[in-house]
């Protein structure tokens, strides 16, 4: 009988434990070949963000995230192979080469990663291809509904799933052994990530170490501070990329509430893991509407594209200090709180009149914890064109800033002060407009 050869594609999944798809892996194949490709800036990325490369912060995170996973394989007797490009053209060139039988992956949130799986699913019909969401708290057997039937807000969503039995999967003690004529991974550098190291360990430490005090027990009063190491749970970062799994941070939450006590604190923690959990299944029904303009609803907004106005945003030189220093926190650190992002989205879109999509693609270049269905689902929402029945969410900027940075602490720190020079300097196709007589 030949050798079952498996093909782990590891994305945003990039740990060891608590991964049902690994474990189910080591059980299946002879040998294993354990693959990682860093994403290339493609062109939708370009047109909308402007960007021509990831952030930095969100560079160095996602590097420390990979080296300490292919740390971890090594332990195990695996190694990662690890390469830059196009995943697609890779991942066939394995298949060929290694006579992969079994192709692992996750059940992708993004439409262009599901689109890779079912393009080589068509062009190798033999390939078994094995696809469990392995960021997600529940299976989509374990759902009381088919995925064309989400529900359309997250309400209906929660009342329907927040009962479910969660689980982990047993500890991984091993792995299959690496092909015959393995290549070794090309050389890649780790940056350190300063405010967020990233990586499984490290992923789980900070999760222990919030559950080891008092914190998650205030988290409903503290969670909308727009700075500082302990206001809020900072688990996204590591969820974003796999470090840490939902079901874990569940379990160290269901510990922490019999050792402690339950309250509307701990609930809350829940109830935004079930935001997220939503927001997961919404990408996978809806695809690639997940990024059109008019959303999943088609209601086109009313509003446009001004560069410098967009320039204004991303640089933190618009005339709300708030939104400016929000900005500035992003570009240094690679991280915003949840109160500042509905903050800064609500002011382009409604103050300065933006495209929500240029916002978005932009949050995805920068965010360490940028995750492709939270992002688009989030911007949708506050756009009013995604799950939010209420249409458009727009905030009071001076009400907000009075409410969450009454002395202008964030903002003094951040340098957000107000820039009063001219919203638009050129028009929405970049020609330089004309100032009026008596302009200076």
């Amino acid at each position: 009988m030949s050798e079952k050869i498996g093909l782990y594609w590891f994305h945003c999944d990039l740990r060891v434990q608590d991964n049902d798809l690994l474990f189910k892996a080591s059980r299946e194949v002879d040998r294993l070949i354990c693959f990682y490709c860093f994403p290339s800036v493609d062109q939708y990325l370009c047109q909308y963000s402007q960007e021509r490369q990831l952030g930095e912060q969100r560079q160095a995170f996602l590097s420390q995230s990979v080296a300490s996973l292919s740390q971890t394989l090594g332990s195990l007797g695996q190694k990662l192979i690890v390469q830059h490009g196009e995943a697609f053209d890779i991942l066939s060139d394995f298949i060929k080469q290694y006579r992969v039988t079994h192709f692992y992956c996750d059940l992708f949130s993004g439409s262009n990663e599901q689109s890779t799986v079912e393009s080589l699913s068509r062009l190798y019909s033999r390939l078994i291809c094995t696809q469990l969401p392995v960021n997600n708290l529940f299976s989509e057997a374990l759902l009381p509904f088919p995925l064309e039937e989400l529900p359309n807000t997250f309400t209906q969503f929660r009342k329907k799933v927040e009962h479910l039995p969660i689980g982990l999967t047993p500890k991984l003690s091993d792995l299959p052994p690496i092909v015959a004529g393995y290549m070794d991974s090309n050389a890649f550098e780790s940056i350190p990530c300063e405010q967020f190291p990233g990586g499984e360990q490290e992923g789980l430490t900070h999760c222990e170490y919030y559950f080891s005090g008092h914190l998650a027990k205030q988290y409903k009063q503290t969670r909308n501070g727009l700075d500082g190491v302990e206001f809020s749970t900072k688990f996204s970062p590591w969820l974003a990329l796999g470090c840490v799994s939902p079901k874990r941070i569940f379990t160290l939450l269901k510990e922490f509430e019999s050792k402690q006590g339950a309250n509307d604190s701990t609930y809350w923690i829940f109830f935004e893991l079930l935001w997220r959990e939503y927001f997961r299944w919404y990408a996978r029904k809806w695809r690639a509407r997940l990024f059109h303009f008019s959303g999943i609803n088609r209601q086109t907004p009313l509003t446009s594209f001004y560069s410098y106005r967009f320039q204004q945003w991303k640089q933190g030189e618009t005339q709300f200090p708030i939104v400016n220093a929000c900005m500035k926190q992003m570009k240094a650190t690679g991280y915003m709180s949840n109160r500042g992002r509905q903050l800064v989205a609500s002011c382009l879109i409604h103050e300065l009149e933006l495209d929500w999509r240029y916002g978005a693609a932009y949050f995805e270049t920068q965010l360490i914890d940028y995750d492709v269905a939270s992002n688009w689902g989030n911007w949708q929402y506050l756009a009013g064109v995604g799950a939010d029945p209420r249409g458009s969410r727009q905030f009071n900027l001076d009400k907000q800033t009075q409410m969450y940075d009454p002395d202008e602490t964030f903002i003094n720190k951040w340098q957000g002060k107000a820039v009063t020079r001219q919203l638009d300097q050129v028009d929405m196709v970049d020609w330089p407009i004309e100032p009026a007589k008596g302009d200076n």
